[in-house]
């Protein structure tokens, strides 16, 4: 009985399915996905470390869930599906959702964690409304907003103007591989800016840089990094905002080395998941999160393991 409960929760390992397969039966697929996943992971590192430094975790779980509304009041305005609207009403959404926040932290009692909490419910509820309220008009596939499907990459459209030794690249992977160059560029151009408003933005606004404008701005960018990752890894994009850059701070004393870090824990999360998918018969997507996880409690683990050694070494003076 209890074999067969655990075969029902986890499938049989197999090795040969798990590590051969994806990179045999199935290469193109997999190169084509694990691209993808970590054309997202790098610029979601290390923008989520800046939303870590500035306890703003829960931002990108806001701004993910609060996209849906601007999708769809976007595609009832233009009537186009295509990159470019799409990005323009999710970053007004990511705006509008930011600008509620502060709202409610300073014109209530309440903090920024409860004002997070009720305008990304109350915009994701609406959300859900106005796709099922217009789901004739809006083709806008609520299983693929909340899980991704990074499964469907490599079926995309092949774009015109990119080719690959593969062969012609999926939109969704060009695309990302425009978000990832342009997001750590403009990172890079604004490390010093975010790096003093991150660590005490009552000195930055006293020095006259614009700490307001980089806030928003900040916000902006994730709104656009938020939307192109929808479509691949869905709402567990918060995953990949959060997980590396708190795996990273167990080993990193630097900005540099955070973000280094950070970078190699999204990748090899995504490597991970690929292959745990496999195994576990389940989206990469979520896959890709539960490595992160995992990756988290591990690192947790042999920091406090490390911390016990040092704490009890002889050097210490303890016996």
């Amino acid at each position: 009985m209890n074999e067969l409960l655990a075969s029902l929760v986890i499938p049989p390992f197999d090795f040969r399915t798990v590590f051969m397969e994806p990179w045999t039966r199935w290469a193109d697929a997999t190169v084509w996905m694990l691209l993808m996943a970590v054309l997202l992971a790098l610029p979601c590192a290390i923008l989520g470390n800046y939303l870590l430094l500035r306890r703003m975790a829960l931002a990108g779980d806001a701004i993910s869930h609060s996209v849906l509304p601007g999708l769809v009041v976007s595609y009832l305005i233009f009537r186009d599906l295509g990159t470019v609207p799409m990005m323009a009403g999710a970053m007004v959404a990511g705006l509008v959702t930011t600008v509620l926040i502060e709202f409610i932290t300073q014109r209530s009692r309440l903090k920024s964690d409860a004002a997070t909490g009720i305008t990304y419910t109350t915009l994701f509820a609406l959300g859900m409304f106005l796709v099922n309220r217009y789901a004739g008009k809006v083709h806008l596939d609520a299983d693929c907003v909340l899980f991704g499907e990074l499964e469907y990459v490599p079926l995309a459209e092949p774009t015109r103007w990119v080719w690959g030794s593969l062969g012609a690249v999926p939109v969704p992977v060009a695309v990302g591989a425009l978000l990832a160059v342009g997001t750590l560029g403009l990172l890079w151009a604004a490390s010093r800016w975010l790096l003093v408003t991150s660590f005490d933005a009552g000195f930055a606004k006293a020095a006259g840089l614009p700490a307001g404008w980089v806030h928003y701005g900040l916000m902006a960018l994730l709104s656009v990094v938020v939307v192109v990752a929808l479509e691949s890894v869905g709402l567990l994009v918060v995953a990949l905002l959060v997980l590396p850059g708190a795996t990273a701070q167990f080993f990193a004393d630097g900005m540099r080395k955070l973000h280094a870090w950070a970078a190699v824990f999204g990748v090899t999360a995504c490597v991970a998941g690929i292959h745990l998918g496999a195994w576990l018969n389940c989206p990469s997507s979520a896959a890709i999160a539960l490595a992160g996880g995992v990756q988290f409690g591990l690192a947790w683990g042999v920091s406090a393991a490390a911390a016990r050694m040092r704490k009890w070494s002889p050097a210490s003076g303890q016996a």
